[in-house]
């Protein structure tokens, strides 16, 4: 199973920035949140591999014409794409409403632990599915995610529907696109038979006063 980076934990919670000390009380909490995470969590993912078209700003897969600009540059020169999702579980969902009505400055850690859990699971899927693909020359491209860019968040329905997620690992999507399990991700992950260069993430985003930034 994954762990929490604590590192990661530490910048959600905004501790990364100047000032931002984190003192022994506070480690402690954070410690003790992520133990109470990793006893609840059951993170579960799911993933298939289509053939993909890009072209004139569209691409097309497992059924969808997604019209985005910004997903057609990422998965430039890719012919295939694993459609992906992951979840941390109801279980995560219950403990941090739970705590979010018991004890407010400890949801914030547990929220700030969960999406370091869910990044890592994320990755560690992603990991796997690399070594898949190694052998017949093909590489991954970074997740995409809807709602990201000018992706259409819309499309995180057929995506689950494609993946038949709500019957295999109970991943939902409400009638404003928001996942339930809350602490889920949806994503495209292409395949290119050249290794992807361009930055991603932080180093690819112009908004360098994030609170959020890396480095």
């Amino acid at each position: 199973m994954a762990e929490i980076d604590w590192k990661e934990a530490r910048r959600y919670l905004g501790l990364h920035r100047p000032g931002g000390r984190v003192d022994e009380p506070l480690e402690e909490a954070l410690r003790s949140c992520g133990a109470e995470l990793l006893a609840a969590a059951r993170p579960r993912a799911v993933w298939r591999h289509f053939p993909l078209t890009v072209e004139n700003g569209t691409v097309t897969c497992a059924g969808m014409t997604i019209p985005s600009a910004h997903l057609s540059r990422h998965l430039n020169g890719c012919g295939e794409v694993y459609l992906f999702t992951a979840t941390l579980g109801a279980e995560t969902d219950r403990l941090l409403r739970r705590c979010a009505v018991t004890q407010v400055s400890r949801a914030v850690i547990l929220q700030a632990c969960a999406a370091s859990l869910l990044e890592n699971y994320c990755d560690e899927c992603c990991d796997g599915l690399a070594r898949e693909a190694a052998p017949e020359g093909l590489f991954l491209r970074p997740r995409f995610s809807p709602g990201y860019g000018d992706f259409p968040i819309a499309f995180q329905r057929p995506l689950l529907e494609a993946l038949e997620a709500p019957r295999r690992i109970g991943l939902t999507a409400t009638e404003a696109m928001m996942l339930t399990p809350t602490k889920s991700v949806t994503a495209l992950v292409g395949l290119s038979p050249t290794p992807w260069c361009p930055p991603t993430g932080c180093a690819a985003c112009g908004k360098t006063d994030c609170a959020f930034r890396k480095g």
